[in-house]
This record gives structure tokens, C-alpha cells and sequence, in this order.
């Protein structure tokens, strides 16, 4: 067969396999849920209503262009939380899928996220029981997007590069905003009364694969403007800023030259961060995601073969004790081939797993929020089913980790709902999001 023959044939191919270019959420009223396939439709959810498991859920989705489907539909959905963020204090999470995903009913995505809802908001119920404070609300939101273009199976592996583009595109245009007015509905108590107590409502944002890159996308020049801007008289004698309260990715799918500038900044002069800081960004990738690891550089390769790059010349911020600072030197050209959970000279931790005789029944939260930066390799470890181990490259609490995590935990790209770390996930999200006031009264 002559391939000009071919072409009509591929051509109808595609069209046919295309993926859905329409919301899948489209239903205003708010849903209650009770089991899968409840609420297929709502944009707007309500689950285990008066249960110590209670949360809500919504769905923003956006076209290729990074354009919300519905504008009206995001803007009920913000006005909803706005009402309720203004009268008690609430538990935000955010939600961005990756790859071969969107806010479909039955994507997988979705029922896992609801299962971390479920477990933050029991956190949450026994913890605010203990501490003798106000129950906050837990709030989910799932940032839906075309993870693919093409909805056949197997041949939608040829979308990796398409989708890369369009997650950077979606991140830039449209999730920056929807972020920040979630930043914003979750300090909206201080907003109304500057002299009430201080709101102890908290943001957490999660990215999967190019989830990842949407959000990081989004945040990367707001991350680098707050850190620099909560720098008390530029000599980091103040808890450095950031976004949110921990903003967490998962096999995240970007270069790790986007993340130098950040990295490098949080390096500077090796200054000491103070003892309350807690981490602002957690980057978390298998060291078997071979989609990130050998699939990721073998495009980059192909899509930088004409750009010039050159050799940087950086430093690492060494433990106390030792000489403070190694010099190291950076290749361009390789953190811009490599995925950022990689790249080795941009990584500062490894985590893996305990033995099940070694792992806790109860989570210390004062060790966790004391110790959970690892500097000091002599300390038992905080969290309850993981070890986290300093790489001695950053000072202690640097608020920057790109963690390198064991098969055990995480074993391959789509593998990040394993018991052990979503404990780990679950345990962070607690000890960044516990009041400060909390953790005052702990150390008296």
C-alpha cells in the first residue's frame, strides 16, 4: 500500500479516538454523596454529611487553552467555599491530575483524592478534639484538564509531548488565578476582622505528573517573588514565604532548569532558617517513574538540539560542623533534558520505607515539626511508616525538598496512592497545616 494512501485512514483514526473536549461537570446544585456514582454530573459535592469523615468537593475544568469551561460554574463553586471559609475556618485541598487523566466520573484520579479527603478530615476531627479547638471544615477542589488528546489505548502514548505543552499552557493562563483565589477564600477571616484571632485555615495544593506541571507552572514566579519578599532584611531572619502551606508534587513532569532559580535562591550565602519553619514545596518522585526518567529526556533531547547551554557554577549549603560550603557545577543542557526528580544535584532527601516492626502507631506531631528536615541523620525518624533522609546539601528546614523515593513507596509513574505514602502525604499535610498556636502551647 502507498503511504499517501495511509494518511485518510490514520487521519480518521485520530478523529475518531479523540478525547472528550467538553465538561464533564456541568450540574450546579450542590450534590450530597453518599457511593461511587453518586453526583456524576455536579461540580459542587457535600460526602459523609455529619460524619467526622465530612467534605466537600468541587470541580474546576479547563479547555486546552487554559480558559475555565465555565466561568460562572468556577465562580459559584468560589462563592460556595467564600461563604464558608468567612463564617468557620476551613482545611483546603487542591487536586491537579496528570497524564491520561481528567474530571471524569469514573477516572481513579478522583476516588483517591476523596479517600486523602476522608483520611485529612478524620485527621482533622481527632486532632481538633486533643487540642481543644474548633473543628476546621475540610474543602477539596479537582483541577480537571485534557490529560489526553486521544483516547485510545496505547496509541495515546504518542500525546506525552502534546500534553506537556498544553499543561504548561493551562497552568500559565488559567490555574495561576483559580490558585490565587483559593489563597485568598482561606485568609478571607483575616480579611473581615483584623482583630478576631487568627484564622488558622491552610491551603494545600497537589500536582500529579503533568499535574505537576500545571501547578508548577502556575506558581513558579509567585513561589520566587514571596520567598524573596519574607526575607527580613535579606538575610532569611524570617520564615520564608511560599504558597499556600505546602504546595505537593507527585512525579511531577517539568525540567529541572525550571526549578534552579528557586533552588539556587534558597542557597544563598547558606543563611539559617529559623526553627518554626516548616517545608513550603515537596517535590516526590519514584526512582522507578521511567515516564519522568528515560521517556522525559529522550524528547527533551529532541526539543533542545538547537538551544545553547552552559556549565553553572553553584554551591551546596552543608551541615553545621562541617565546612558550610562544596562547590558544585551545574550542566544547562542536562537539568534542561531531565526531569526534576532526576536530576541528582538538584536533589535533597531520599525516602523509603520502614520495616513494619519499625513503624509507629502514633504520629509525634512536635517531633515531625522539630525534626521533619532530616539535617541531623542522628535523629529517629518523625514520620510513622517512612524514613526521610538528608542528602546534607541544604541548611536545615531549607523549605525546598526534591525527594527521591524508594520502589517500595512509589514503583512507577501512576503509583502514588500506596497506603504508606499517603500516610507519609497525610502526616505533612497535618504538621503544615496544625495552628501555630498549637504548636506554641506543645513546646511550653
Amino acid at each position: 500500500m502507498k503511504l499517501y494512501l495511509l494518511w485518510p485512514l490514520l487521519l480518521l483514526l485520530g478523529l475518531s479516538g479523540c478525547s472528550s473536549n467538553s465538561a464533564y461537570r456541568t450540574t450546579g446544585e450542590l450534590c450530597t454523596y453518599d457511593a461511587a456514582g453518586d453526583c456524576s454530573t455536579s461540580f459542587l459535592q457535600i460526602a459523609h454529611q455529619g460524619s467526622d469523615k465530612e467534605y466537600r468537593l468541587g470541580f474546576i475544568e479547563y479547555d486546552d487553552q487554559g480558559t475555565a469551561r465555565s466561568p460562572a460554574r468556577r465562580t459559584q463553586l468560589l462563592d460556595h467555599y467564600l461563604e464558608l471559609a468567612a463564617r468557620r475556618d476551613v482545611l483546603l485541598l487542591t487536586f491537579v491530575h496528570g497524564w491520561h487523566h481528567s474530571a471524569k466520573p469514573q477516572d481513579t484520579n478522583i476516588s483517591k483524592f476523596r479517600q486523602l479527603l476522608e483520611q485529612v478530615s478524620a485527621s482533622e476531627s481527632r486532632d481538633s478534639a486533643a487540642q481543644k479547638r474548633q473543628p476546621r471544615a475540610v474543602l477539596g477542589v479537582f483541577i480537571g484538564w485534557r490529560g489526553d488528546s486521544i483516547d485510545l489505548e496505547y496509541i495515546n502514548t504518542v500525546t506525552f509531548w502534546d500534553r506537556k505543552n498544553t499543561a504548561h499552557e493551562v497552568g500559565r493562563q488559567g490555574v495561576t488565578q483559580a490558585l490565587l483565589k483559593l489563597e485568598e477564600l482561606v485568609n478571607v477571616r483575616n480579611f473581615i476582622d483584623e482583630n478576631s484571632p487568627a484564622s488558622t485555615s491552610r491551603l494545600v495544593v497537589i500536582g500529579h505528573s503533568f499535574g505537576g506541571a500545571v501547578v508548577y507552572s502556575a506558581l513558579q514566579k509567585v513561589l520566587t517573588d514571596r520567598f524573596v519578599d519574607s526575607r527580613g532584611n535579606k538575610n532569611y531572619q524570617s520564615v520564608a514565604g511560599g504558597f499556600g502551606d505546602l504546595v505537593l508534587l507527585m512525579n511531577p513532569a517539568f525540567e529541572a532548569l525550571r526549578f534552579a532559580p528557586l533552588f539556587h535562591l534558597s542557597q544563598q550565602e547558606c543563611r539559617r532558617y529559623l526553627p518554626e519553619q516548616l517545608p513550603k514545596l515537596a517535590v516526590l518522585t519514584s526512582e522507578t517513574d521511567y515516564a519522568t526518567k528515560i521517556a522525559f529526556p529522550l524528547g527533551r533531547s529532541l526539543s533542545t538540539f538547537f538551544e545553547s547551554h552552559r556549565k553553572m557554577t553553584r554551591h551546596y549549603c552543608t551541615r553545621p560542623g562541617s565546612t558550610g560550603i562544596s562547590e558544585v557545577t551545574i550542566s544547562q543542557g542536562s537539568a534542561d533534558r531531565t526531569a526534576i526528580g532526576h536530576f541528582e544535584p538538584y536533589m535533597t532527601h531520599t525516602l523509603s520505607a520502614k520495616a513494619p516492626e519499625n513503624q509507629k502507631a502514633d504520629f509525634d506531631l512536635l517531633k515531625a515539626y522539630q525534626y521533619w528536615s532530616a539535617a541531623d541523620n542522628t535523629r529517629p525518624g518523625v514520620f510513622s511508616t517512612v524514613n526521610i533522609t538528608s542528602l546534607q546539601r541544604t541548611t536545615a528546614h531549607n523549605p525546598y525538598m526534591n525527594i527521591k523515593v524508594d520502589k517500595q513507596l512509589m514503583n512507577g509513574h501512576n503509583d502514588i496512592w500506596g497506603r504508606d505514602i499517603v500516610q507519609f502525604v497525610s502526616e505533612l499535610i497535618r504538621m503544615s497545616t496544625t495552628p501555630k498556636a498549637v504548636y506554641e502551647q506543645m513546646q511550653k
